[in-house]
């Protein structure tokens, strides 16, 4: 009884340690792409400040909930999870838009088509969803859910990802699949720890892997369909 109890303590701690890294590594990712000169956030549309002022609040609120959790707090973490529930369902909706207005304003980096860039977001945010769904319904399956809401998280980093990589990767086919595997192996960092700690690795993260693979492949294929180049050329010829 002792030893589960070490181990549970030991994945509480894991879980924050690893909540705080992430978010360092999305400030990160993207104050680096800033200095090097690849963008200047300063002219960015206002719409573009209230998404990243979104993903921001979601990573905050990602490493309370992985504190509460660990300092036992569990009233409040179950009160700020519902709060958690309205902040990703406006994550959808500000990420959708700023999306739609990219590619109606001109502003789709040249690494993309307007299709792919279509795509790329509103995609990986179902994704997203589809986890975060699926860790709601598990909450009171604590490794379950800590495990989906981390892949979750992680399925929205891919821009993160992609600006750690250097634009003539990033603009080759392998590109999107770098970013996944990228991302799948931060996954694989949690399968070691469940490893040493539990002796095996929890199914969820394997559910995380395909939910990453699935949504680049999603982006690939949708951004190829007549409908959705369709779709950008009236974007962007702004019909």
């Amino acid at each position: 009884m002792n030893s589960q109890a070490a181990a549970y303590r030991q994945d509480q701690a894991f879980f924050l340690r690893l909540a705080i890294a992430v978010s360092v590594f999305v400030v990160f990712a993207f104050a680096q792409w800033a200095l090097r000169g690849y963008a200047n956030y300063a002219t960015a549309p206002i719409a573009v400040h209230v998404h990243g002022i979104t993903m921001l609040a979601w990573l905050g609120l990602f490493i309370a909930q992985n504190y509460l959790a660990t300092s036992g707090n569990m009233a409040l973490h179950r009160k700020l999870g519902w709060t958690g529930v309205a902040l990703a369902a406006f994550m959808l909706f500000i990420g959708t838009y700023i999306t739609l207005e990219a590619v109606a304003m001109h502003r789709v980096p040249p690494l993309f088509t307007n299709a792919y860039f279509l795509m790329l977001g509103p995609v990986h945010l179902v994704w997203f969803a589809i986890l975060l769904g699926v860790a709601i319904a598990l909450r009171r399956k604590t490794e379950w859910h800590r495990r989906l809401m981390l892949a979750a998280t992680v399925t929205v980093m891919e821009p993160a990802f992609g600006r750690l990589i250097l634009p003539p990767v990033l603009m080759s086919a392998a590109g999107p699949w770098v970013e996944g595997l990228l991302q799948a192996a931060l996954l694989g960092v949690v399968m070691v720890h469940d490893r040493r700690i539990r002796g095996a690795v929890h199914p969820a993260l394997w559910w995380g892997v395909a939910a990453i693979f699935a949504s680049v492949l999603s982006v690939e294929l949708l951004s190829r369909t007549a409908p959705v180049i369709a779709w950008a050329q009236a974007l962007s010829a702004g019909s």
